[in-house]
């Protein structure tokens, strides 16, 4: 007769970017339950509205995590630009798209290589990263930044792009394809790495849909919910389909992330085809009196902006739920049954951002 036990993971885990605690039940090597526990490193961020005024919200809201750091403030910016009813311009709505598509091949090939790691293919964990670092010099050519960008504002964009970056930046897209190539076949083809992530933390499209899950980790499941769909930003003018796996595994979770970098190079083709001339920002009159909740695609998932007005400058509330928030009640599911071995493995699978979720 087996016996129960309950070992803690987490916070500090040689596998683990994030500090993110479960105690973990176990009969023998088996994971009986998994209880989540977060607020390790509470900010307060959603608090500073008190003294922020809604201009310089859209820097502490960059700051609610550097991976997602791009989203968090187009998020936000976007919330009150509804309440304030700002038509932001067609080339500044263009670059915020550009810019939330590099954040999402920055973020995926960061969560690639850090899967790498794990298996021990230090190699591949290196090559991914170099990968990475094209999408930040971009990054940092176009925005002055490589992790807080502070390039979003109220009503557009605090720095323009020439049309001759564009074209630098279209061919070394086209390059990073073909090194993507590469670099993704041993994950998707590797025997090894196929023992570790297929039919590994089976997650149902009818269990996905009841807990909540969003992003990658959602669509791997076969639930086809992209909230890019919805034509915020320039989506509405790209042409694309949900990246949709119906297995629900690990390795399923990886096939999605690895096919929206190659969508994600695709969109910024196709923009800098389109790519409007105008200006950047629209002026912005007056005080923010109202509320909205603004949803868009990190990429981790959908993420929730909630911001409420008085037509002072300093708002009432902003309130932010991010998709690894969501995402934890279906990693606490995936975990159930699964041996211990797995456990490191099946949390990077949701790829956890505990600094959103903390703030």
């Amino acid at each position: 007769m087996s016996n129960r036990s309950v070992i803690p993971f987490g916070p500090q885990h040689p596998v683990l970017p994030e500090p993110i605690h479960l105690d973990l039940v176990m009969e023998d090597e088996k994971v009986v339950e998994a209880i989540p526990s977060i607020g390790f490193i509470h900010r307060g961020l959603e608090k500073l509205v008190d003294k922020k005024d809604f201009n310089e919200m859209v820097y502490v809201a960059e700051r609610i995590c550097g991976i997602c750091s791009l989203g968090h403030g187009l998020g936000y910016s976007e919330a009150v630009e509804h309440i304030m009813d700002i038509e932001v311009p067609a080339r500044a709505r263009y670059m915020r798209t550009i810019w939330s598509e590099l954040s999402r091949i920055h973020s995926h090939l960061l969560w690639l290589g850090l899967l790498a790691d794990a298996f021990g293919f230090e190699s591949l964990y290196m090559d991914c990263w170099r990968l990475r670092e094209e999408a930040l010099d971009m990054f940092e050519e176009s925005t002055g930044g490589r992790v807080i960008f502070s390039v979003m504002k109220i009503g557009g964009i605090r720095r323009d792009v020439t049309n001759d970056q564009l074209k630098d930046f279209d061919n070394r897209i086209s390059k990073m394809e073909e090194d993507l190539k590469a670099i993704s076949r041993p994950f998707l083809e590797d025997a090894a790495v196929q023992t570790r992530l297929k039919g590994v933390g089976v997650l149902s499209a009818e269990q996905a849909d009841a807990l909540g899950c969003t992003g990658p980790f959602l669509r791997a499941s076969g639930i086809v919910r992209d909230i890019r769909s919805t034509g915020y930003c320039a989506y509405g003018d790209v042409n694309f389909e949900p990246i949709v796996s119906s297995e629900g595994d690990s390795y399923a979770r990886t096939y999605c992330r690895i096919q929206e970098i190659f969508q994600a190079f695709d969109i910024i083709h196709q923009l800098i085809a389109k790519m409007p001339e105008g200006p950047i920002e629209a002026p912005v009159k007056g005080m923010p009196n109202g509320e909205y909740m603004m949803r868009i695609e990190q990429p981790r998932g959908e993420a929730l902006y909630y911001v409420k007005a008085n037509g002072t400058k300093f708002i009432d509330r902003m309130r932010v739920r991010t998709p690894t928030f969501a995402n934890l009640s279906g990693l606490v599911e995936i975990l159930k049954g699964c041996d211990l071995a797995d456990v490191p493995i099946l949390v990077l699978t949701i790829d956890p951002c505990i600094s959103c979720t903390e703030r």
